[in-house]
């Protein structure tokens, strides 16, 4: 049994005030402002948070009451999120991508009476719903326009803060006192593959514990500099928002996507979080890149991730690489690997990866080039730090050993349970469901099926509810599938595999709109449109090439034997993929269900 965590802390407030006092002048956040970065220290932090919550306080936000944000990652989010904290209220997180319906959804259900919207297209949402919202008494916006009566600025409201703490000077302090440990802190809601959304219930007593089990570890230090650009509305995004409390380490926020090179480069971070597909994305890029740059310098770069995955095996063995090849792996370090972390600021210790499978290939590859990409595992559910590998002991294939206080089993299934500070409460509304996943001696039903090594680290194996089992009887893992054919095809964004009940393994493909341009370029296809390749024999005989060495690597029952390109790729929009990139396996069958009917024409072949 794990050894427990214990805390001084009864409340992420009350860990953020000990922050204040004990960093006030260091430089807290970076945060751009136009064309540059501007900072703020803890100390400011506070005063801004101060505000908001008295703000708030002002304006009938009460102990536990629920207070929507509705925008992507920025500072504002940040602060808005504290003040809610600080008030006593509840953050109710809402994707900015969230259609206006779900947007009513989640305020309605979770009951939030107040919503930060960050602009006036999320204004507008809330507008068109606001029959169906009469609980929903005030909007605050970022950047929007306000009314003066239903819709009110940030700095309005940061406004009414600073008047209530020249009147009531003992107020703040006052409020933050009254936050318990048990108190309801954040609702995030989970985007299941079916129905509504469930309210995941996290108390001030998640959060502390995350925050403390990951400052016990040691992996971050006052000294770090960390670079978040993830969905805050995510529990990813958000416990690394409160382990910062905990720890003091300086983080630049910026949201855009479209800005993660570039800011790589600015920031110069010493560690970042990410989804799979963001390292894919850099992978498939890299890759490209390297063909682009003629025959030569592929050849030489192949030569390179030859030898530093050689060297990465060794390392992972725990074994010492010869002299010939530490020379070797110097030469292809100048000339190809040192360029790449080069491109992440030049300062990076580590990746951390989360929120979906990371395929070993892809880790390997990184791992060759001198970059670590520590991968963890945890849910909604379980406050997102469960598992994560340590940097001086990263297995590639596992997401680690649990974090202190985290206790782990193995059903007779091979399902994944999970007990310790960081399980939630239960569901919002939803007694039933909870009763599902949660048992009565606080075990969490993860839904995923792992194994554990000697050493205690988990590897996730699949989703429970996600496994294939073909009409012969045999089962596959997709996921395994798919992670190590996106590794073989860097022209390639998703691949679903399909198989259940069938008689075969078959999948939907989709290209990487950025890769296949330069990939048509370089084929003579330059001008076409994405559902003019992807219906190319061309790009179908380049897919086609890659599911050849992919299905040499599977068992006969994995092998993929027929596929199609979609004619466009998999989006939030069309309810196929989450804000977090997971795949949502029944989505899109639903939505190519004639696809996935001609990969199967009636056939009598069992596998």
């Amino acid at each position: 049994m794990p050894a427990a965590i214990s805390s001084e802390f009864r409340s992420v407030p009350d860990m953020l005030r000990d922050r204040v006092q004990r960093s006030g002048d260091s430089e807290a956040f970076r945060y751009p402002e136009g064309e540059q970065w501007r900072s703020l220290t803890w100390s400011q932090t506070w005063e801004r948070a101060r505000a908001i919550a008295l703000g708030l306080h002002a304006i009938g936000l009460g102990s536990q009451q629920r207070c929507g944000i509705l925008a992507g990652t920025r500072m504002d989010w940040i602060l808005a999120d504290m003040g809610v904290m600080c008030a006593g209220g509840a953050t109710t997180t809402i994707y900015p991508t969230t259609t206006a319906e779900g947007c009513a959804y989640i305020i309605s259900d979770s009951g939030s009476t107040i919503v930060f919207a960050e602009d006036d297209e999320q204004i507008a949402k809330l507008r068109e719903q606001r029959e169906n919202l009469p609980e929903l008494t005030r909007v605050i916006t970022f950047d929007g326009t306000a009314d003066g009566d239903w819709v009110l600025s940030l700095a309005d409201l940061e406004a009414q803060g600073r008047a209530k703490h020249e009147a009531e000077p003992e107020l703040f302090d006052q409020l933050v006192e009254a936050v318990g440990i048990d108190d309801l802190a954040t609702l995030i809601y989970t985007s299941g593959t079916t129905g509504n959304p469930k309210g995941v219930r996290l108390a001030q007593s998640n959060w502390v514990y995350v925050a403390e089990a990951m400052h016990a570890i040691g992996e971050m230090t006052v000294e770090d500099v960390q670079y978040l650009w993830l969905p805050l509305s995510h529990v990813f995004g958000k416990v690394l928002q409160v382990g910062q409390i905990r720890t003091g380490y300086l983080t630049a926020v910026d949201g855009r996507i479209d800005k993660i090179v570039d800011n790589l480069g600015e920031v110069r971070p010493t560690f970042v979080a990410g989804a799979p597909r963001i390292f894919e994305k850099i992978y498939n890029k890299v890759v490209v890149q390297a063909k682009e740059g003629g025959e030569l310098k592929y050849k030489i770069f192949r030569w390179a991730c030859a030898v530093g995955l050689e060297i990465s095996r060794l390392q992972q063995d725990g074994q010492e690489p010869g002299l010939g090849l530490k020379v070797q792996h110097a030469v292809a370090d100048k000339l190809v690997f040192s360029k790449l972390r080069e491109k992440f600021g030049g300062r990076l210790r580590f990746f951390i990866s989360g929120s979906a499978a990371l395929a070993p290939d892809i880790a390997r590859f990184f791992h060759a080039a001198g970059v670590l990409i520590a991968e963890g595992y945890g849910l909604t559910e379980t406050t997102a730090a469960s598992f994560v590998n340590r940097t001086n002991d990263v297995r590639i294939g596992t997401v680690g050993q649990p974090l202190p206080g985290t206790e782990v089993r193995i059903a007779e299934d091979g399902e994944v349970l999970l007990r310790g500070g960081g399980v939630m409460r239960g569901y919002h509304n939803m007694p039933e469901a909870t009763a599902e996943v949660l048992t009565a001696e606080g075990w969490f039903h993860t839904g995923d099926i792992g194994e554990l090594d000697e050493q205690g680290r988990l590897r996730i194996t699949d989703r429970k509810k996600d496994l294939i089992k073909t009409s012969g009887g045999k089962y596959v893992a997709p996921q395994s599938v798919e992670g190590k054919f996106k590794a073989l095809c860097p022209y390639v964004s998703n691949v679903v595999v399909f198989g259940d009940k069938r008689p075969y393994c078959a999948a939907l493909v989709t290209l990487d709109e950025e890769s296949i341009v330069e990939w048509a370029q370089a084929n003579d296809l330059g001008g076409l449109s994405y559902a003019e390749l992807a219906a190319h024999p061309k790009a179908h005989e380049m897919v086609a090439a890659a599911v050849e060495d992919l299905n040499a690597t599977l068992n006969r029952h994995e092998t993929i034997k027929k596929f199609t390109i979609l004619p466009r790729e998999l989006t939030i929009e069309h309810n196929e993929v989450t804000p977090s990139l997971k795949i949502k396996r029944k989505a899109v069958a639903d939505n190519h269900v004639e696809a996935i009917e001609e990969l199967y024409p009636d056939t009598v072949e069992t596998l």
